[in-house]
């Protein structure tokens, strides 16, 4: 005779049948797809955080219904770890078994996950629920509660949340108030306080050219609501002018980070005048991009390399006022610009790190040092801090033997701290960080963007008959197989100045990814259409390969 519990979540399963024409798979963004599809998996996703929870003991475990940066037809959920994080890769496993099984293989599929993970079916769980503004967001929630108690777990819904806010609130509860308050109102309470005193510390004298005012591109999505109520605990700091704030529009659309670094122009509701600092959040507000309209009105973006560089150098020189000695590193894909990896090195003088692309792999990259800053060129990053840090930035904080200057250096590291949210990237984090060190620098944007100039660069993309052919090495700047094709890549990156390629296979379609740059816009597009066609020469393309630029 079956569990109580086995009958109760099989049942539940059985009003939400898996259509057999569907596939799921969990990756770095969860399960994503169209939202219509996505009923069943929610169900199952229930299911999953409940085991994940009684696996970690009864510790709090989130799941966050959003499609980020996707079409607002799509949604798409994803589970937090208890400290915030991304969910374990065996777990991504289950995930994907779970989401697939047929309902006469759900029972073995559970009963396989609790096996291997020896799992108590007695153990209480919890289970944090937000979602994004999309309309599918409510009905979904409300399969994934359904999967929950139908395994007796426990469950706050917040409702309507960004992922960042998400991440934290679980790490919050789990460490039982030290990290800051499990709620909205402590999220902002503990980021505008760090905010206000670093502002206080840094002066301000007004001689240089910074402005406090901001015109924001909310996307239509949750982090123009969050920028509102954020607003109220700045009390005047900012001057922040929310369009595309959901009133009109659909999510996402001709809007959001995505949307403005891949046309290279601003959203066309938004009416930028030249010079206006401008900034881009993503549907779920863990992306952040700046940018804004130079000279003769030409666009100019600042992405997640410019933003990890300006944290990264400013890191760097309170480091070196306080004294301290701290490993400190700069995460980067093989997406990030030349130029970007030159001024962090030869200028800054902070250590680079590559590794494969994919926000998780950057994650446990920046681990490895005591201070790890990591962004991606889309716009999502943070900065880790290991434990040993604060009590080192403490103990020179209170160190009577020591000068002002580094006692001062080092409370503005401790609040920086504070300022950062550790467990994901955070765009309204991140945008509070940013406009800090450029209080303190006095720099307007365009002053900021000088700081180096990106090399022109493409990205393309070529179809295959199976990605799979691509195989690659060195945090995937170089290529193994096919055989040939990295000597051909390298012999044509040696016919142009400054310039570099490289290509991967894309994580969810049958397409190889092309990325070019050189020292000038023609010479990139002409490197990028040429290894595309070695791709398709070497790789089986599919249709006609990439041709030149006219």
């Amino acid at each position: 005779m079956a569990s109580s519990w086995l009958t109760s979540a099989l049942s539940g399963a059985s009003r939400h049948p898996k259509r057999p024409e569907h596939s799921y798979s969990y990756g770095t963004a969860g399960f994503r797809t169209k939202a219509d599809i996505l009923e069943p998996v929610l169900y199952r996703v229930g299911l999953l955080a409940v085991l994940r929870s009684k696996a970690v003991k009864g510790s709090t475990i989130g799941v966050m219904i959003t499609a980020s940066h996707n079409p607002e037809a799509d949604n798409g959920v994803k589970v937090v770890e208890p400290m915030g994080d991304m969910l374990l890769a065996q777990w991504e496993t289950y995930a994907t078994s779970l989401a697939n099984a047929r309902e006469d293989d759900l029972e073995s599929v559970l009963q396989d996950i609790i096996s291997k993970e020896n799992i108590d079916m007695e153990q209480s769980a919890n289970v944090f629920v937000a979602r994004d503004t999309r309309p599918s967001s409510v009905s979904l929630a409300e399969v994934l509660i359904e999967g929950i108690q139908s395994l007796s777990g426990q469950y706050v819904n917040y409702g309507l949340l960004s992922t960042p806010q998400l991440h934290y609130m679980v790490r919050c509860h789990n460490t039982q108030g030290s990290y800051g308050k499990s709620t909205e109102t402590g999220y902002y309470e503990k980021l505008t306080n760090a905010f206000t005193k670093l502002r206080q510390k840094n002066g301000g004298n007004g001689k240089g050219s910074y402005s406090n005012q901001i015109l924001l591109d909310g996307a239509n999505g949750v982090g123009a609501l969050k920028v509102e109520q954020l607003k109220e605990h700045l009390k005047g700091q900012l001057d922040i002018i929310v369009n595309n704030d959901g009133s009109k529009g659909k999510l996402n659309e001709e809007c959001g980070a995505d949307y403005v670094k891949i046309q290279q122009r601003p959203p066309p509701e938004m009416d930028v005048k030249p010079e206006t600092k401008c900034v881009s959040f993503d549907g779920d507000a863990d992306r952040i991009v700046y940018f804004y309209m130079g000279k003769g009105g030409k666009f100019k973006l600042l992405d997640g390399d410019k933003i990890a560089t300006l944290i990264a150098g400013y890191i760097q020189e309170l480091l070196t006022e306080a004294g301290i000695q701290l490993t400190l590193g700069l995460i980067q894909t093989a997406y990030a610009n030349g130029s970007s990896t030159h001024y962090a090195t030869k200028m800054l003088n902070v250590p680079i790190a590559c590794t494969r692309t994919g926000v998780k792999h950057l994650h446990h990259k920046a681990q490895e040092f005591e201070v790890g800053v990591y962004f991606e060129a889309n716009g999502h990053g943070t900065v880790l801090f290991s434990p040993s840090v604060i009590p080192k930035l403490d103990d020179v904080c209170q160190d009577k033997s020591l000068s002002a200057g580094k006692k001062e250096a080092a409370t503005k590291l401790r609040l920086l701290v504070d300022l950062i949210n550790e467990t994901v990237g955070d765009a309204i984090s991140d945008l509070l960080v940013v406009e800090t060190i450029l209080y303190q620098k006095q720099w307007n944007i365009e002053e900021w963007n000088s700081s180096y100039t990106d090399l022109p660069n493409r990205q393309l993309k070529v179809k295959v008959k199976d990605r799979a052919v691509i195989q690659t090495t060195d945090a995937e700047r170089k290529t193994t197989s096919p055989a040939g094709l990295q000597s051909a890549i390298d012999e044509l990156v040696a016919q142009y100045n400054k310039a570099r390629s490289f290509v991967r296979p894309s994580g969810t379609e049958d397409v190889v990814r092309v990325y070019a740059e050189a020292d000038t816009q023609i010479a990139a597009d002409e490197l990028a259409a040429k290894v595309g066609v070695k791709v398709h020469e070497l790789a089986q393309g599919v249709g006609d390969p990439p041709s030149l630029p006219s």
